[in-house]
């Protein structure tokens, strides 16, 4: 069976953080810098230090029977997961899913 990779960034809101989740959440911020960002089997969450928004981004292997919507699902549940191993809750989260596969690379033309 065939397979399909897409990148999905998965955003949400953090939501009644409290003193303590807050400190933590600051204390690594710099390890989840936007220039740090990168796109991973087991994600990367991406915050500034605001606390208000959060992206995830994830890569996500799956059939290529499978809508991209079936993606975009499975990375919201590993960015929840992700945040409820560190004890945060978040709000509504909203994905953006784009197939690897459908990526043209343009290559520089030789001159």
């Amino acid at each position: 069976m065939s397979e399909r990779t897409y990148r999905v960034i998965v955003r949400g809101v953090f939501a009644a953080l409290d003193d303590a989740q807050r400190a933590g959440l600051l204390a690594s911020a710099d390890e989840h810098d936007i220039l740090k960002a990168a796109f991973t089997e087991d994600g990367t969450l991406i915050y500034d230090r605001e606390l208000r928004t959060f992206t995830f981004r994830c890569v996500v292997r799956q059939a290529a029977d499978l809508e991209g919507e079936a993606a975009g699902g499975a990375a919201c549940d590993r960015a929840a997961a992700a945040l409820a191993e560190r004890g945060i809750g978040h709000g509504v989260l909203r994905t953006q899913v784009t197939s690897v596969d459908d990526m043209k690379v343009r290559r520089p033309r030789r001159g």
